[in-house]
């Protein structure tokens, strides 16, 4: 039977699948458009299903403030074309909303809510895999400060808890724990594997200069020294001013940190690198 466009464009219109698919619903339930959007959302989980092996490495990060609690989720997506979609953007929406009524502290807690299913319906629309990777949540009680941060591509964001000072205090840290990415608050919080594992790496270093012992022991120390400074939150260069430490920073306000986290896009997932022959080549196969 012939398929009018008009039809593939009314189920397209309400269901947002791609017009081919449209196209393939109508024809097997022969133009019916009512069991043709039924076929097309009992497929939405299989496809999900085959899309869900697919490297999720590029997105956006939402992130909402609540009156004891502030959280930020990481919703993926496998390209930056897919991370600008309005479908994209309208789900990164719906996130917002939910986490801004709810106090969520473990991702899994989404596979269980509406969340979910508009997770793969929006799959099926723009035809990537969208996961939802991490979340980070910090409570908070009213005598304390919070800074909330999010970069301007959404890919990069801080929460920021603090004692004394303002919001602005708590924001303006909650940047520089986006920029700068320190492992801990301060020397003394270092994870000791951490700690372990970089000593032995500069040890090693050491070692292969050829030097007195003596001397590698101090050039070990120093290094250490260095990396700690660099790594612990306190001890770094302020990132809107560089003479002064975070440190120093608070001091001038009078607070002190309670807590801190820091979430960035793709951060950890390796991603295969193909040139462009490969990918022809995989394509014509």
């Amino acid at each position: 039977m012939e398929i009018k466009a008009v039809q593939v464009k009314e189920l397209r219109e309400m269901t947002g699948v791609a017009m081919m698919d449209c196209k393939k619903a109508l024809i097997e339930c022969e133009g019916d458009i009512e069991k043709a959007l039924d076929l097309l959302r009992s497929n939405s989980n299989l496809k999900a299903e085959k899309k869900s092996s697919r490297v999720a490495a590029d997105g956006i990060i939402v992130s909402a403030l609540s009156d004891n609690y502030a959280t930020m989720v990481e919703i993926n997506s496998e390209t930056d074309f897919a991370a600008k979609d309005a479908n994209f953007l309208s789900f990164g929406q719906k996130v917002k909303d939910y986490i801004s009524k709810n106090k969520i502290t473990d991702v899994s807690y989404f596979n269980e809510s509406e969340i979910e299913e508009d997770r793969k319906s929006l799959i099926q629309t723009i035809g990537e895999n969208i996961q939802l990777r991490r979340i980070k949540t910090i409570e908070y009680n009213a005598d304390t400060n919070v800074g909330v941060y999010l970069h301007f591509d959404s890919k990069l964001a801080g929460i920021v808890t603090i004692k004394g000072g303002n919001e602005v205090t708590a924001k303006n840290i909650a940047m520089h724990v986006a920029a700068f990415d320190p492992l801990c608050l301060s020397e003394e919080n270092i994870d000791k594997d951490v700690l372990d594992r970089e000593k032995a790496i500069y040890e090693n270093q050491a070692k292969e200069s050829g030097k007195p012992q003596e001397i590698m022991d101090k050039m070990v120390e120093g290094k250490v020294k260095r990396f700690l400074s660099e790594v612990s939150l306190l001890s770094q260069n302020f990132v809107k001013d560089s003479e002064i430490t975070v440190q120093e920073y608070l001091s001038k306000d009078n607070a002190s940190i309670v807590s801190f986290a820091r979430l960035k896009v793709g951060e950890g997932i390796e991603v295969e690198v193909k040139d462009f022959a490969e990918e022809v080549a995989e394509q014509l196969k």
